[in-house]
């Protein structure tokens, strides 16, 4: 099925040209950070982990919401899932990719990456992290090839596979588990030292992901033959709108705990993130507009009148996928770090290097993206969506 990648038309090509060039000059300045060091970034003394490590904080949630779509179609016989399915677990493929390429970009000695395996320490929450990524890639690798390959023969997958399937479940649940504990699990960071962590990144993982699932499918249906289906896109619609419920009612506990515990340092990191502190004011747009975006998002996804109409549940998938970027891609990282430990207040902001690094490692995952979602409609379109029993 390989070769149905390589096939397509001008503006196929172009598409994956225009992605070929993105990466490329990230490519190019990533071997410029390589040769110069991470003083190539924002990155300082304070803030040692920037907009890499919040990319990579975010798409682990991405890649996690597969799961939203096997737990109803495996284990619970929802057959509606049955034609998108294959487009979330290449989604969960091309989200680790992205992953374990932004932690290989922000290790200033990347070749150090082999220490984890050559010397495992499995007291170490990274350890286990690059565990459970790996693993979670090579499960969804696996699950999505062979029942696409199933389905490209008309016959149902082959009994082992359910194996792997229900072991992706809780497989999926533990990336974003674990990820959390890496931050959550550090004593002087006030921000982050919650027991609401985990859950706060579930539950922007079951928001954000399928948020983006829904975009995809729809992009999917305008440009091919092959239709995942109306009723499939507002079962996920309702998914996203619970998940996304479920993380402002978690972000307001943080709050609540914050301001009116009258403890300053859980209070410092929000406040500079929404008001500013010292002076220092660089992230409280953003912040804001994360806000305001995910209170669009929320009343337009909660009322089943305006999801029933797709270009409003496009807008409003589009408006939580940016707040949640923002608010978790960036917000969430840059806020434990600031102010430090010792109280003081030392900004960070990303470097053009920096930020054309990162938009060439999301161009790397959408280029892979493509070419399997290219891959998966090739066989639909051949098949004509027929369904086969898994």
């Amino acid at each position: 099925m390989l070769e149905k990648a390589f096939e397509g038309g001008k503006k196929y090509w172009a598409w994956l040209f225009f992605l070929g060039a993105l990466s490329a000059v990230g490519v190019y300045y990533y071997i410029q950070q390589f040769q110069f060091g991470l003083g190539l970034t924002g990155m300082h003394r304070d803030v040692s982990w920037g907009l890499y490590i919040g990319q990579f904080t975010f798409l682990v949630g991405v890649a996690a919401s597969a799961v939203m779509l096997v737990i109803p179609y495996y284990l619970h016989d929802f057959k509606k899932f049955g034609k998108i399915v294959i487009l979330g677990e290449f989604l969960a493929i091309s989200a680790v990719t992205m992953c374990i390429l932004f932690i290989f970009v922000d290790m200033g000695q990347p070749m150090r990456i082999m220490n984890v395996i050559l010397h495992p320490t499995p007291n170490s929450v990274m350890f286990w992290d690059s565990v459970v990524l790996s693993g979670y890639l090579a499960i969804n690798a696996l699950v999505g090839w062979v029942t696409l390959s199933a389905d490209r023969k008309g016959v149902p997958p082959p009994k082992w596979i359910k194996f792997f399937i229900y072991l992706s479940i809780p497989w999926a649940v533990s990336i974003h588990t674990v990820t959390a504990f890496l931050y959550s699990g550090l004593p002087a960071r006030h921000f982050w030292l919650s027991a609401v962590m985990a859950a706060r990144f579930l539950a922007s993982a079951f928001a954000a992901g399928p948020a983006l699932l829904i975009i995809l499918a729809l992009i999917v249906r305008k440009i091919s033959k092959f239709d995942p289906g109306k009723e499939a896109i507002q079962a996920i619609g309702k998914i996203v709108a619970y998940a996304m419920f479920a993380n402002v009612f978690l972000l307001g506990l943080e709050f609540f705990t914050a301001f009116y515990s009258g403890i300053p340092g859980h209070a410092a990191s929000f406040l500079y993130l929404y008001v500013g502190l010292e002076g220092h004011s660089e992230l409280v747009p953003m912040m804001w507009t994360s806000t305001v975006l995910a209170i669009i998002s929320l009343f337009l996804l909660v009322f089943p009148a305006a999801r029933k109409k797709e270009g409003l549940l496009a807008f409003a998938c589009l408006s939580l996928f940016i707040s949640l970027w923002i608010d978790k891609g960036f917000g969430l990282i840059i806020g434990g770090f600031v102010p430090n430990p010792f109280e003081e207040v030392h900004p960070y902001w990303p470097t053009m290097p920096e930020a054309l690094i990162t938009l060439g490692v999301w161009a790397i995952g959408f280029l892979i993206l493509s070419m399997l979602y290219k891959i998966a409609i090739s066989v639909r379109e051949r098949t004509a969506g027929i369904e086969i029993e898994h």
